[in-house]
C-alpha cells in the first residue's frame, strides 16, 4: 500500500522513495471527476490543498467535474456553497446523485410520480425532469438524505411499497463524514424500509456506472483520459476501477489506511489529499 508525501522532487511513502512519475500519472490526465465530501469539504470546512488544487486545474486547462453522492443541494447550492468557502466554480462543474436519480426514473417512465423522502435538491431535481409528487398513489419511493426522518415517514413509504410502489435511492453511502465526525447517509435510511417490505432499493448513485458514464460524457473525454478521485474505497474508488479510470484514494474523508484492507480491490494511488497532486515550487 503506497502512502505519498512530497518534497520538490522525489514521492515518499513509509517503505521507500518514488519517481515523481507516480504523480505524473496522475497530473497528465485530461479529465477529473472528484467527489465532493471527505474530498473537498467536511461540512463548511474547506479542506487544506483544494483551493490550490481548484487552481491549479484551471490553470493547466484541465477538465474536471465535482460528482456527489449527496442528493441535498442543487448545482447551484453548491456553487454558491463553495463560493463562501472562497472557491468560485460555475455550477456546470457540478453532478449530484439527485439529478442521476431523476435522470434515471425519466428514462424508465417517463411523466412518472414519487414519494419523496429527502431535501430540495432531490426534489427540485425530480421536477425539473417532470416528475410529480404523489402520496398516495406513486410508481416510486424514492430516498435521499431526508433532515427530518423519523417512523411516520417509514410506515408511508413501507405501505406504499407493499402497494407497488418501487424503491429507489439516490446512493448507497452508509455513512457521510462532516466536521462533527462520521454521520449516517442514505443507505441507513432506506435499510429499516428494505427490512420491513422485503424489496431491496436500486441505488443510481456510485458506484452505480450510470452516474461515472454520464460524469464522463459532461467532460468529454473517455475513460483512460481521466481520474477518479475519491475518499471511500465502497463508491468512489470502486466506480473509477470498474469504470477504467485511473483511481486516486485520499485519505482525507471517511476511508483510512487501516479500514480499506478489508477490500479485495486497491486503488492506484494513495494520498493525503487533493493538494498533493499540484506540483510543489
Amino acid at each position: 500500500m503506497l502512502f505519498f508525501l512530497h518534497n520538490k522532487n522525489r514521492v515518499y511513502h513509509r517503505k521507500g522513495v518514488f519517481t515523481i512519475e507516480a504523480l505524473n500519472e496522475i497530473r497528465n490526465k485530461k479529465g477529473f471527476i472528484c467527489d465532493m465530501d471527505g474530498v473537498i469539504y467536511h461540512g463548511n470546512k474547506l479542506l487544506p490543498g483544494v483551493k490550490e488544487f481548484v487552481d491549479w486545474l484551471y490553470r493547466e486547462d484541465k477538465k474536471f467535474l465535482f460528482l456527489t453522492n449527496s442528493s441535498d443541494r442543487s448545482p447551484r447550492d453548491l456553487m454558491q456553497k463553495l463560493q463562501r468557502m472562497g472557491l468560485d466554480i460555475d455550477e456546470t462543474h457540478f453532478y449530484t446523485s439527485a439529478q442521476a436519480t431523476a435522470r434515471f426514473l425519466k428514462s424508465q417512465q417517463p411523466g412518472c410520480s414519487a414519494y419523496v423522502m429527502g431535501e430540495a435538491g432531490l426534489m427540485n431535481a425530480l421536477y425539473e425532469e417532470g416528475i410529480t409528487m404523489n402520496d398516495t398513489t406513486p410508481d416510486y419511493v424514492v430516498i435521499g438524505e431526508p433532515k427530518s426522518y423519523n417512523y411516520e415517514m417509514i410506515i408511508k413509504a413501507v405501505k406504499l411499497i407493499q402497494n407497488g410502489a418501487k424503491l429507489v435511492a439516490t446512493n448507497s453511502d452508509l455513512t457521510g463524514p462532516t466536521e462533527n465526525g462520521i454521520i449516517p447517509a442514505c443507505r441507513a435510511f432506506v435499510a429499516p424500509i428494505e427490512l420491513a417490505t422485503g424489496k431491496n432499493a436500486y441505488f443510481v448513485g456510485k458506484p452505480n456506472p450510470l452516474m461515472m458514464r454520464t460524469g464522463l460524457r459532461m467532460l468529454g473525454v473517455h475513460s483512460d483520459e481521466a481520474a477518479m478521485i475519491g475518499d471511500r474505497m465502497d463508491t468512489d474508488i470502486v466506480a473509477g476501477m470498474e469504470s477504467g479510470l485511473e483511481t486516486v484514494l485520499v485519505l482525507s474523508g471517511v476511508t483510512t489506511r487501516e479500514n480499506m484492507q478489508v477490500f479485495a480491490y486497491r486503488p492506484r494511488h494513495i494520498l493525503n489529499g487533493v493538494g498533493d497532486i499540484v506540483p510543489k515550487e
